[in-house]
């Protein structure tokens, strides 16, 4: 294979990268814990915390706020699921590139 030939590989193999990830920035996961859900899109930022208040007394707001951290890397964790589902063609034998 000649030098062009390897730079527009990998030229398009970049452009790929950048589609997959931008795909997954736009995406929402949605992450659940009791009685928290939240969402998050594929830059790892909250978009939103639902709080069913029905289930909740005022006096349990610590164990509130345990299950908001479980509902966050729920969200995340499949953030990074399906990143390394999407940019796992491009990253063989790169573990940690995303």
């Amino acid at each position: 294979m000649n030098m062009q030939a390897m730079l527009k590989q990998a030229q398009k193999l970049q452009k790929d990268m950048l589609k997959a990830q931008e795909e997954i920035n736009a995406m929402t996961f949605t992450g659940k814990s009791s009685f928290v859900t939240v969402k998050v899109n594929g830059k790892k930022e909250v978009l939103e915390v639902n709080i069913d208040s029905e289930g909740l007394d005022k006096d349990e707001i610590e164990m509130l706020q345990d299950m908001i951290l479980v509902a966050c890397n729920d969200a995340f964790k499949q953030v990074d699921k399906t990143t390394e589902e999407k940019m796992g063609p491009y990253t063989k034998g790169m573990p940690g590139l995303f």
